[in-house]
């Protein structure tokens, strides 16, 4: 008798002591939000050591914020906005809640057709919109070696998209790093740990509304 009567006092106390944690911790009681960072090799983090690619600063920095995140590494290297639709079905998996869409700049590189990458992220993005996610559309620019034509029609992508969609919008994912010997790597394509760094405090004031308007 005295035994059950035990157990039934540690079983009641270790249930107070729980409620208390989760009181004080409300957080602790969610599950965090799933942020899907979809793109290319800017995203996956080419030349760049574990714990130094855009999806795990973007994590750390949303996580010392106070946010309960689970960040997504959806980054693939080499992909263009054809590629990147390509694999749209297995991006849902996860079923992410807010998704960073950052696609194009191989599209770019290579010269293909701004009608093609626009129509690529169209679908894309009516795809994360159909399955409920909020999205943040990062902008790409053109090489200014490929024409006046060209860099016109291709940079206004991202701005056309985004009001058509009615989507957040970071007007250029390597604002203030593109072409900054200090914060890329050898080959001045690609973020380094620095460079990473300076996006990810650029880019989250645009992607705090999404957080905080979770449901």
């Amino acid at each position: 008798m005295i035994q059950f009567m035990t157990r039934k006092i540690i079983s009641r106390t270790v249930f107070f002591l729980f409620s208390i944690v989760m009181y004080l911790s409300p957080a602790a009681a969610e599950n965090p939000i799933k942020l899907l960072a979809y793109g290319d090799s800017l995203t996956h983090g080419y030349g760049l050591e574990a714990g130094d690619t855009f999806p795990d600063r973007l994590q750390l920095a949303l996580s010392n914020a106070g946010y309960l995140v689970d960040v997504i590494n959806g980054g693939n290297s080499g992909d263009t906005s054809a590629s990147g639709l390509a694999r749209l079905d297995w991006a849902l998996i996860d079923k992410p809640e807010v998704v960073i869409v950052e696609l194009g700049a191989n599209d770019g590189l290579r010269g293909l057709e701004p009608s093609e990458t626009r129509e690529n992220l169209r679908k894309i993005l009516r795809g994360f919109k159909d399955f409920g996610a909020k999205i943040l559309l990062t902008g790409m620019q053109a090489p200014r070696n490929l024409g006046d034509e060209y860099v016109l029609e291709f940079d206004k992508i991202y701005p056309d998209l985004a009001q058509e969609f009615n989507v957040e919008l970071y007007p250029f994912f390597l604002e203030g790093v593109a072409l900054d010997p200090k914060l890329n790597q050898a080959d001045g394509i690609h973020p380094n740990r620095s460079g990473v760094d300076k996006i990810v405090k650029s880019i989250i004031p645009y992607l705090e509304p999404l957080l905080k308007g979770r449901t």
